[in-house]
């Protein structure tokens, strides 16, 4: 039931359920404000989701043809254009990411719809070689892309509309009823997406929202049998945990943190490289799975560097998102500022020297925070920081700072400073990485890009083309004809 009935609230976005748990209070990142309430699922809604989901997928003559689908995706981009200064006003407010780049967020997710309509309308099945051995003579054999089946979506805090569009627009483009379940602290852009979606025409039950009432309800659901494939954005701890359970065959695309590093090397135009890390360490107050973390300079220009990028650090506007000038805006919890402050304060208790920054702004808030030659086996050296904080270490050879660079167990995106071709193609080909960025920062993405963390950062490829892939099947036909 609504607790409190001046705000707005969200019913529950599974169609004829119905939910003894009690509504949940969305409070917004920056000043802990309440701003909304919604139904929350408990067991019983959670299997109506799955039950209707999976009714779904075994109909086949009711899967929705390709020309409706494409229809459906236009629509709804053309919806969240109208709605993009709203969606962002919210979406900046709900989650905490500065308004500018809330605007850039709600544009993503627009052209991730549309990248969508691209995919359906040129990636298709392929022709499979017959004729060229006595076996295969007389025959002819092609492939065509089908859905997987259920889709079960986890989602996670930090892009609350974006993350939400790359795992439920390519469900729907594909052909795959989908049940989504996103951050309990940031629930509202993925609620008013799929608002979007049915008011564009896809029936939802196709797409359906449930913020589970506690992890026991959002376990069952992503581990059930019905489901075919987990999408999952969020901690490496809670994702490797849920695939482990996951039904036999089901697959799974998770997708987790890193920490991730930079080479600047000695001939690189500090000038041009200053402002991308700048972007690259403090976007979103360094809430991002892919965000400068770990700098190793080379020691000839490592203290200037760090000394240049501490200035611009402390010149960063730091406050409420919703505002035009915000360029970091909260941690999304006021723990994460604790936490993100215990790791600081402990890196320069070990010799680290701390150059600007280093303290809590507000309760949510964290300052831009420069560190230089942190220890080794402090947690900022090791750990994902997921906060306002880049570690700049001096190195006096390249390859023992891509070791250094390699040590941990993740490996997403990387990013190397030069102007010699030579230099970036080395660390290139030495970096653990699936994508190494030359000249530009490691949060560096384009949705229409591969997009995968290696080792313990995820599993599977995202971006809009790359996750439609998984979320389909390649069914073959082999025609035997003596006319072939």
């Amino acid at each position: 039931m609504q607790k409190q009935s001046s705000l707005p609230h969200f019913p529950l976005m599974v169609p004829g359920a119905s939910s003894a748990a009690p509504d949940k209070t969305v409070t917004a990142a920056f000043d802990e404000q309440p701003i909304a309430t919604l139904a929350a699922a408990d067991g019983a809604t959670v299997e109506t989701a799955l039950a209707t989901a999976y009714r779904l997928f075994r109909d086949r003559d009711a899967w929705i043809p390709i020309p409706k689908r494409i229809e459906i995706l236009e629509k709804a981009a053309g919806l969240l254009h109208d709605r993009a200064e709203e969606l962002a006003r919210e979406t900046a407010r709900e989650g905490g990411k500065p308004l500018v780049d809330s605007q850039v967020e709600v544009a993503r997710a627009i052209d991730s719809l549309k990248l969508c309509v691209e995919t359906l309308r040129t990636e298709t099945g392929h022709v499979v070689p017959m004729g060229i051995t006595g076996s295969s003579q007389n025959r002819m054999a092609m492939t065509r892309r089908e859905p997987i089946g259920v889709v079960a979506a986890v989602s996670a805090f930090n892009h609350p509309l974006n993350l939400i569009a790359h795992q439920v627009a390519p469900a729907v483009a594909s052909g795959c009823p989908v049940v989504v379940k996103p951050a309990e602290v940031t629930p509202l852009a993925c609620l008013r997406f799929a608002a979007i979606l049915h008011e564009a025409g896809l029936p939802k039950e196709w797409c359906q929202v449930t913020v589970t009432e506690s992890r026991k309800e959002a376990e069952a659901l992503v581990t059930d049998p019905r489901v075919a494939l987990f999408s999952f954005i969020g901690s490496a701890r809670v994702g490797w945990g849920l695939r482990s359970k996951l039904a036999p065959g089901a697959r799974a695309i998770l997708e987790h943190g890193g920490a991730a590093p930079v080479i600047v090397a000695a001939d690189a135009d500090i000038d041009e490289a200053l402002p991308t890390l700048l972007k690259g360490g403090f976007y979103h107050a360094g809430q991002v799975c892919v965000s400068v973390q770990r700098v190793y300079a080379h020691a000839s220009i490592a203290r200037d560097l760090a000394e240049r990028l501490a200035a611009g650090a402390a010149k960063l506007v730091v406050g409420d998102p919703t505002l035009a000038e915000t360029a970091v805006g909260p941690l999304i919890k006021p723990a994460e500022a604790e936490r993100v402050d215990q790791w600081v304060r402990e890196a320069v208790e070990g010799g680290g020297e701390l150059l600007t920054g280093g303290t809590r702004i507000g309760n949510t808030c964290y300052a831009p925070t420069v560190l230089y030659n942190p220890p080794a086996d402090a947690r900022v050296s090791k750990q994902e920081i997921f906060g306002p904080v880049v570690c700049v270490y001096p190195y006096e050879d390249i390859d023992a700072a891509i070791a250094e660079a390699n040590a941990l167990p993740y490996a997403f995106q990387a990013a190397v400073f030069s102007r010699d071709i030579d230099t970036a193609l080395h660390a290139y080909a030495r970096l653990d990485a699936s994508a190494v960025m030359v000249n530009d920062h490691t949060a560096f993405r384009v949705d229409w890009m591969p997009f995968a963390g290696l080792r313990g950062s995820g599993l599977g490829v995202g971006g809009i083309p790359h996750t439609m892939a998984e979320m389909q099947i390649e069914k073959m036909i082999v025609f035997r004809s003596k006319e072939l």
